[in-house]
């Protein structure tokens, strides 16, 4: 609930503080606004409370009600004002992409179909000078409208598996939808996008807008269970029946995706000359090889469709990955005969695997026979590096260090991707705090660990 505060100047006038917190919860933020009068003050104290303890639309702090804005009433305009020419949406949305800086010409690519596919066919004719023609609740309705799909009411959906038949299905399509609904990390980029477009309507001289009608949008959680649906984690003998399962060409290409946990764009990219490996001689006279690879470079998708090597995805891709000893034991035979600046990973006419190339010839095939061998599960080239980093977690690797080898450019996107795997964390923290151990003597630790799960 907001509250009137009153504080008395050194002028020896009153002035009145409306005060509350975001969201009329006792952790929201705390907010405030004076005024000279008390009748002002209770007047806008309304205004809050009726918006749910947010800020009234169109109040804009320290100066009142946004010019032509009355409560109640909504927009007014006199006969004198001047009729500004309509901005489009569909028009300014298109030249802020075209004028995006600091992006490549795929990605703007994609922001343009994107545009083109989920946000025209809804805001496309909405004036940016008119408020009421693109707000708040059309940005919540829109959203809602991605994650419900649109069904193909030719065709009932089946109620328990979600599925349906429907003949002569355009290409592309879904049976049993005209457009399925998207997934909430698709809709975040989506809303995103909207966002970064009416942001740009805020801040043009003189502004379209006075306020972004997409922000504080609620929106679908990525880790509703989800992600934890869309990884797909193989144990060690999974990993291996799927291996064996390959055609033999590239059974040693998904052994080390799975050893260094890179992506498939990385690894594709990978030439002679990324790989330095040395031998050592042991005590007892063994030879150990110890080595590492460099991700410099990746594959990247043009706007034509076509590939070029570029820079891997983000800084921090840039990355040393040490290599174990059966690693380059199977990368050996890879390198032998190759200049510098030649693949690792070829065909074998000596041509890089372009990704559909490798997933339609290679990857589903050993998928499909793994899974008559008795696979259960259904892995995606991607779900070999998620495997790699459940394997690091078990044996305890510190996250920072999993961070470093993965190339995330934070620590919160190792976390937030993979830290309900951490299973210990609470019971680590617990044995820090209290400088005890809860260890049972004459048990090992992977039994230890065990216990603690069972408890």
């Amino acid at each position: 609930m907001a509250t009137i505060n009153q504080r008395k100047l050194a002028s020896g006038a009153t002035r009145y503080w409306v005060k509350w917190r975001l969201g009329g919860t006792r952790d929201g933020a705390p907010q405030s606004e004076p005024f000279d009068s008390q009748a002002d003050a209770h007047t806008f104290k309304l205004h809050v409370e009726a918006a749910d303890h947010q800020w009234p639309e169109n109040w804009v702090p320290r100066q009142g009600w946004a010019e032509g804005w009355v409560p109640g009433h909504g927009w007014v305009k006199t006969e004198e004002e001047p009729q500004d020419e309509p901005v489009l949406f569909a028009d300014f949305a298109r030249t802020h992409i075209d004028s995006l800086s600091g992006i490549d010409e795929r990605t703007r690519a994609d922001y343009h179909r994107d545009l083109k596919r989920h946000l025209l066919p809804y805001f496309a004719k909405a004036n940016l000078r008119e408020p009421g023609e693109l707000t708040a609740q059309d940005v919540r309705e829109w959203v809602n409208h991605l994650q419900a799909g649109v069904p193909d009411p030719r065709t009932p959906i089946n109620p328990i598996n979600g599925k349906g038949s429907k003949k002569g299905a355009k290409r592309g399509q879904k049976n049993g939808w005209l457009r399925p609904p998207l997934a909430p990390k698709t809709i975040q980029n989506l809303h995103g996008l909207l966002f970064i477009v009416l942001a740009e309507a805020t801040r043009t001289e003189p502004p379209l807008r006075q306020s972004n009608p997409a922000a504080r949008t609620r929106l679908p959680r990525v880790d509703d269970g989800e992600g934890s649906r869309e990884m797909c984690f193989l144990t060690n003998d999974e990993a291996r029946l799927l291996i064996e399962a390959m055609d033999p060409d590239v059974r040693d290409m998904v052994e080390v995706l799975l050893r260094t946990a890179l992506r498939y764009s990385e690894l594709a990219a990978l030439q002679v000359r990324d790989i330095t490996t040395t031998t050592l001689r042991a005590v007892d006279g063994t030879r150990v090889h110890r080595g590492y690879l460099e991700v410099k470079r990746a594959w990247k998708r043009q706007k034509d469709n076509s590939f070029k090597l570029g820079a891997p995805k983000t800084k921090t891709s840039r990355r040393r990955v040490p290599l174990t000893p059966d690693t380059i034991r199977l990368l050996r035979p890879r390198l032998e005969g190759k200049g510098p600046e030649d693949f690792v990973f070829t065909t074998s006419t000596g041509v890089w695997w372009r990704h559909s190339s490798f997933y339609s010839r290679r990857w589903a095939p050993g998928v499909k026979r793994a899974q008559e061998r008795g696979l259960g599960k259904k892995p995606r080239i991607h779900d070999l590096r998620h495997t790699h980093v459940a394997r690091l977690i078990d044996k305890d690797v510190h996250v920072f260090k999993i961070q470093r080898r993965l190339g995330h450019s934070s620590i919160t996107t190792t976390m937030d991707r993979y830290g309900h795997l951490m299973a210990d964390l609470d019971e680590t923290m617990i044995e820090a705090i209290d400088g005890t151990t809860t260890d049972t003597p004459g048990l090992g630790l992977d039994d230890q660990r065990r216990l603690r799960l069972i408890s």
